[in-house]
């Protein structure tokens, strides 16, 4: 509980320092109920076809839940625990059972160095409640002493592909520009880890070969748009300058040649926030509202949501409802004010909309 209330106050008084102006309270009121309890940072969940759920918590422990009982999973490797690194992103695989894959990323600790780590995607499969035939499809290298931007999220397309992100892993003027490092980066492999034959940097001889996009601070948020089948990603800037993106092969997203934000401290970075040869976002925030997890709406349980995107902020502790209209945000709303630091969002199959608050679990939106 003193944890819990230790991170209540910090968010708290962040907020305070930097009050978000531009934001309305939702037109219409939400509520929420638990149906995954006791899950301190629920970080990453997905739901299998009928209708249960598999979820994370950062600390390294991974559940199945079914009717709102929580069945621990075991057999999991170990993860390293470091800042804002641990246990992440889950996704099951888009043809499950037929193909019994669940994919998950989480830090991994450099065997020569125990004070180091860096983004790790796997692959495994369920017997009962155990985890078997675990696979490692990717390891980022260059790994980092340092805390911070481990990513990660994880998305299926269209057409076959996994993606998944690594954030910079606290040196920006180091990766996120460079193409033969890992991380700051946007990853596209098959669905067995091999490299697709046209993934952009391919035919670059020092390049890291399953990089699909680069110039990338901490990407938290992936999900494919249900219309148009392009990932979008959202990414957390330092002060002010949380971006969203939409992923196109090869491109350049500006981190941090270019940006919307400044330092912590107040001081710059970069006087510039636009570069030939850099993608614009499609949106940006200031200030920051520390996104995590994100959701397109597609549900006729939400009337006043239905079409729109749903982006949980850790900052502010709400759920921000994103209006989109003629390819641009119009307008704002704030969803759970109040609740907790929104974690992961997900639209399950019975067109629900589910989130992971911290402190509590994983919940359900509820319209009143």
């Amino acid at each position: 509980m003193k944890r819990i209330l230790s991170v209540f106050l910090f968010t708290s008084i962040l907020a305070c320092a930097q009050k978000d102006e531009n934001i309305v309270p939702s037109e219409v009121s939400y509520d929420f109920e638990i149906v995954a309890d006791d899950i301190y940072i629920p970080w990453g969940f997905d739901f299998f076809p009928d209708g249960s759920m598999i979820v994370t918590e950062k600390e390294g422990e991974i559940f199945h839940v079914k009717e709102k009982v929580k069945t621990k999973l075991s057999g999991l490797p170990e993860v390293k625990v470091k800042g804002q690194g641990g246990l992440m992103d889950v996704k099951i695989h888009p043809d499950y059972p037929q193909e019994p894959w669940i994919y998950a990323t989480y830090a991994k600790e450099d065997p020569s160095n125990s004070d180091k780590a860096n983004t790790r995607l796997v692959r495994f499969q369920l017997n009962e409640n155990q985890i078997s035939q675990l696979e490692v499809l990717y390891q980022a290298e260059n790994y980092s002493d340092r805390g911070q931007h481990f990513g990660s999220r994880i998305e299926f397309d269209n057409d076959g592909y996994l993606y998944f992100s690594v954030g910079d892993r606290g040196y920006r003027d180091v990766n996120p520009q460079d193409i033969s490092r890992d991380n700051g980066k946007i990853y596209r492999l098959n669905y067995d880890g091999s490299i697709p034959s046209d993934n952009p940097f391919v035919n670059e001889p020092d390049a890291k070969k399953a990089i699909y996009s680069y110039g990338h601070r901490n990407p938290q948020g992936m999900e494919k748009h249900p219309e148009t089948g392009k990932i979008w990603v959202h990414e957390h800037g330092p002060r002010g300058g949380d971006e969203i993106n939409i992923i196109n092969k090869g491109d350049n997203y500006g981190w941090p040649v270019i940006s919307y934000g400044i330092n912590y401290n107040g001081t710059s970075f970069t006087d510039i926030t636009e570069k030939e040869g850099m993608e614009q976002p499609f949106h940006y925030w200031v200030p920051s509202i520390a996104p995590s997890g994100m959701a397109f709406v597609r549900s006729d349980k939400y009337p006043h949501l239905d079409g729109n995107l749903l982006v949980g902020s850790l900052k502010f502790m709400y759920v921000e409802h994103l209006v989109i209209e003629n390819n641009a945000v119009v307008k704002r709303e704030k969803v759970l004010d109040g609740k907790g630091r929104v974690r992961s969002i997900e639209q399950g199959p019975d067109g629900y909309i589910y989130a992971g608050l911290e402190g509590i679990g994983v919940v359900r939106l509820i319209e009143k």
